[in-house]
């Protein structure tokens, strides 16, 4: 089976959980034995160590350590910056992004199923501020030039800033289109709807063979507001990587914890998270919060903490990448997700891969696959969360009943099992076996 596979995003280069989604999902499909070729935006980086000129496409081989079967990468060479719409960044400043080409040729030393991995980098730009539909047709023009003379059976399009480019490859191939819908421009804009977006996802959902939704939160959402079929709908849920580890020591002295990891943006609920905080520092004035993560509204929220006279509790360390993302769980007593809306929450199976209590908002994904590993609170109800996180943080049988559920609900979600269901709508839709 060969998939050409459509992103906006890959890491170590991302803004939150859809390039660590898209990531896995790709991986996972590679050790499934399926070829995959991924098409992003070129993150700026260096790229003359491939041999090719600027603007060429080069072809590379990368061994892994245990498989000798070469890693097909082609990589286009525009060096730019991709900036999402929402007022994130996808990718780091130019001067510390890398090229996809060493992205995945590092990777490749240690992962077996990146042989069947191929990353293509458009040289799509970017910007934030600027005309974001053009960007988008422009990576539509790019990915089309770029899979002209690709052989492929079906088409897995990820988040609506790859749609129309999808929808057009699809047309022009005949091959069938499957759409990943990791969020809506509900969950992002709620009443502050952005007509063109949603309009370009119901475009897209009616082109398509099937829909993936990550959450049958999500789903209910496409049937409801953008009149999808729901036979035509697909539910199959994030996965994680459990990495064994059951010892789960604080790495934290003293001071309990509290962290929100996020973007900081009204879908995310950063308002409600400080809110609680509040309250919970009137009963507990030792407790520390942490709001990691960046956004529209994180200068606001950090005057807002100042005006409080909160700023020797609330600390906002900004957007955390990799490694620090495990210590900062490792850190907290407690993670929060009061999101408003939440089509999955990859980061609550973070946390609870390290061994870390959570609390999410009920109008999340996080809350289907984690009943009984996670305490469940409206996102607008901030004295229930106050309660709940003071629970935690003050009864400790509590919060090794959550973590040992946690962990073991989501043990039971690997991106294997993500693939797996994957792989069986690509036959489904194509009638291949």
């Amino acid at each position: 089976m060969r998939v050409l596979m459509l992103g906006w995003e890959f890491p170590p280069a991302i803004s939150g959980g859809l390039g660590t989604a898209c990531e896995g999902l790709a991986k996972a499909m590679g050790r499934c034995g399926v070829d995959v070729l991924f098409v992003l935006p070129q993150a700026g980086g260096p790229t003359e160590s491939l041999g090719a000129s600027p603007g060429a496409l080069a072809q590379a081989e990368y061994r892994g350590p245990r498989r000798r079967s070469p890693l097909r990468l082609r990589v286009g060479h525009t060096p730019t910056m991709v900036l999402n719409p929402y007022g994130t960044l996808p990718y780091p400043a130019p001067t510390e992004a890398l090229a996809p080409a060493l992205v995945a040729a590092k990777a490749a030393r240690g992962n077996q199923g990146q042989r069947h991995l191929r990353i293509v980098g458009t040289g799509t730009e970017g910007g934030y501020g600027g005309d974001i539909q053009s960007k988008i047709h422009e990576y539509a023009r790019h990915c089309m030039d770029l899979t002209r003379q690709e052989i492929f059976d079906v088409i897995h399009a990820h988040d609506w800033l790859t749609f129309p480019a999808a929808a057009a490859i699809a047309e022009r191939s005949g091959k069938p289109l499957v759409v990943h819908i990791h969020a809506t421009e509900l969950d992002r804009s709620g009443s502050q709807l952005h007509l063109p977006i949603y309009q370009i996802e119901r475009t897209a959902m009616v082109a398509a063979a099937r829909v993936i939704a990550v959450s049958e939160y999500t789903r209910r959402i496409l049937v409801e507001k953008y009149a999808v079929p729901p036979e035509k709908v697909t539910v199959i849920h994030n996965g994680i990587e459990m990495n064994g580890d059951t010892g789960f020591t604080r790495s934290h002295s003293g001071r309990k914890t509290v962290l929100f990891l996020g973007r900081i943006t009204r879908q995310k609920g950063p308002e409600y998270f400080l809110a609680a905080a509040s309250r919970v520092l009137e009963k507990a004035p030792e407790t520390r919060f942490v709001m990691a993560g960046r956004g529209d509204l994180a200068a606001a929220l950090a005057a807002r903490t100042a005006a409080m006279g909160l700023t020797d509790y609330i600390s906002f360390p900004g957007f955390l990448h990799g490694p620090e993302v495990n210590r900062a769980f490792r850190a907290a007593d407690v993670y929060v997700m009061p999101s408003v809306s939440e089509p999955f929450g990859l980061s609550a199976l973070e946390a609870a891969r390290n061994g870390t209590p959570v609390i999410v908002s009920k109008t999340s994904g996080a809350a289907e696959v984690l009943p009984q590993g996670s305490l469940q609170v409206d996102y607008w109800d901030v004295d229930r969360l106050a309660e709940c996180i003071l629970t935690v943080l003050q009864r400790p049988e509590v919060a090794e009943r959550l973590r040992r559920h946690a962990v073991a609900e989501a043990a039971r979600l690997s991106w294997g099992q993500t693939a797996g269901l994957c792989l069986e709508v690509y036959r489904q839709v194509t009638g291949r076996r």
